[in-house]
């Protein structure tokens, strides 16, 4: 890219690694183990069942929670356009492209209640929300670092 370019890659933060999920696992596991015995012994074997169904439950949560994790946002800014391209598992799912002389970054803000709300690029009619995976301080830091890279590549 030319000199003076900038790009942002975003992506969603998971706090949990595998190893973690691997222990939270092990310990839901013995828990609903130990609490199906219980109940197995009280002559309720019915509901023994339903503490394996939990698990599986969670797990088939988290499986959705971690896949919705290998998406990312690309933004990149040259002298004339900013690109937006969106990926899920390395594989390009939309790309848009923007010039930069009319784009602007839109910060939905409350301030009297200390509320951030979405990111958009807009330009004319068009409004593409960005970065909606955020935290609402990353997202006004990244609004911020937007608008300098727009105003000064």
């Amino acid at each position: 890219m030319t000199p003076g370019a900038s790009h942002f890659t975003l992506t969603p933060h998971r706090s949990l690694s595998q190893r973690g999920f691997m222990l939270l696992m092990a310990l839901l596991i013995a828990v609903s183990f130990a609490a199906g015995l219980v109940f197995l012994l009280l002559g309720a074997w019915p509901v023994t069942g339903l503490f394996g169904l939990d698990v599986l439950l969670v797990w088939i949560a988290f499986k959705l929670n971690y896949a919705s994790a290998e998406r990312e946002e690309r933004i990149a800014i040259d002298e004339r356009h900013v690109e937006l391209e969106r990926r899920s598992r390395g594989a390009l799912v939309s790309a848009e492209r923007f010039e930069r002389t009319w784009l602007r970054v839109e910060l939905e803000e409350d301030r009297d209640r200390e509320l951030i709300g979405r990111l958009l690029l807009v330009q004319s009619a068009k409004r593409v929300e960005i970065g909606s995976f955020l935290g609402p301080a990353e997202r006004q830091e990244l609004a911020g670092e937007l608008r300098r890279g727009i105003a000064l590549s």
